[in-house]
């Protein structure tokens, strides 16, 4: 599978399921970002920064903690957590018959659950059975942005703050026009937020599978779940969106259905609850914005460098709050 937006995610106290289903795997290029954000102003005055995050070697393989055999727990590595373990530590597994280090289980609450296999200690092998089948295009997935309990998804909170900083990029700063509905649901107010006011220069488009192809400047095209390809257009300019939250942002109908006249009678207790709305607005991942700015290496331009600090020094402001 490509690495999920929202791998590495930090999400509240909750705990949340597995990263990647069972049977399948991803590959984390690792921490390649081109440029380090920094504050040399207090790094002069004897003040470093520390910045809480868990990475590890380029290239570690992601797997559901559910597939993994012939390991043990390393007691050593396993504090300094709340409801599991967070892997803050290093590799907190080990072979059962050797006991060299191999993998890192994550579980703690407020991440998705993965075993991150260490790169130079496991080897591919061939097994027997069928080749996994890339889906079709017009088999993509679809995510709600709104769980059982009503609150906003991470999946489309991660997903979305991913696109955003594309987006932010190829607009160069300028006002970008979104269509009504969903996508504007999404991005609108971070757009009102972060770019300049005034009249749009540029304008998204939803692009994809059973869409018009009828795009002149930026569209907002799936990434393939399994593949990472992005789907083909010509476009101007391509902003990836997770293919699950796309998806529902292209089919979904989220108009209210309304009472129509000679319906059923009010008396009649019906078993069909309505949809659950949100109980605050659509905000972004404010660290999964950051960290995909940081791997680009437009977030050098001093534009979008002081959107970044700006985000960076005050995390709970608009649209990310």
């Amino acid at each position: 599978m490509a690495l999920p937006d929202h791998s590495g995610q930090k999400y509240s106290h909750d705990l949340l399921p597995g990263l990647l289903e069972p049977g399948t795997y991803a590959v984390d290029p690792g921490d390649d970002r081109p440029w380090e954000p920094r504050k040399p102003e207090l790094e002069e005055h004897g003040v470093r920064l520390q910045m809480y995050g868990i990475t590890g070697p380029p290239n570690r393989i992601g797997i559901a903690p559910g597939d993994v055999r012939g390991t043990v727990f390393i007691p050593e590595r396993l504090g300094g957590c709340c409801c599991g373990w967070d892997g803050q530590y290093g590799p907190n597994l080990a072979c059962a018959e050797c006991g060299c280090p191999v993998a890192t289980r994550v579980d703690d609450c407020g991440f998705w659950q993965v075993v991150w296999l260490e790169p130079d200690a496991v080897c591919p092998v061939a097994v027997d059975g069928p080749v996994q089948r890339v889906m079709d295009w017009t088999e993509l997935p679809s995510t709600p942005p709104v769980d059982s309990r009503g609150f906003w998804s991470p999946v489309w909170e991660a997903a979305v703050a991913v696109a955003l900083a594309h987006l932010l990029v190829v607009s160069g700063g300028r006002r970008v026009s979104l269509p009504d509905g969903p996508v504007a649901e999404a991005f609108r107010r971070a757009i009102d937020s972060l770019l300049p006011p005034g009249s749009p220069e540029r304008h998204l488009v939803l692009a994809g599978p059973g869409l018009s192809a009828a795009i002149t400047d930026i569209a907002l095209a799936p990434k393939h779940p399994q593949t990472g390809e992005i789907w083909p257009c010509d476009a101007g300019t391509v902003v990836p969106l997770a293919a699950d939250v796309w998806t529902y942002l292209a089919f979904n109908d989220d108009r209210r259905l309304m009472p129509a006249a000679y319906g059923m009678p009010a008396v009649v207790r019906r078993d069909d609850p309505p949809p659950l709305l949100p109980h605050t607005l659509f905000c972004p991942d404010g660290r999964v914005f950051l960290r995909t700015l940081e791997r680009l290496t437009a977030v050098q331009q001093p534009w979008l460098r002081r959107i970044y600090d700006r985000v960076r020094d005050r995390p709970y402001i608009d649209p990310f709050s």
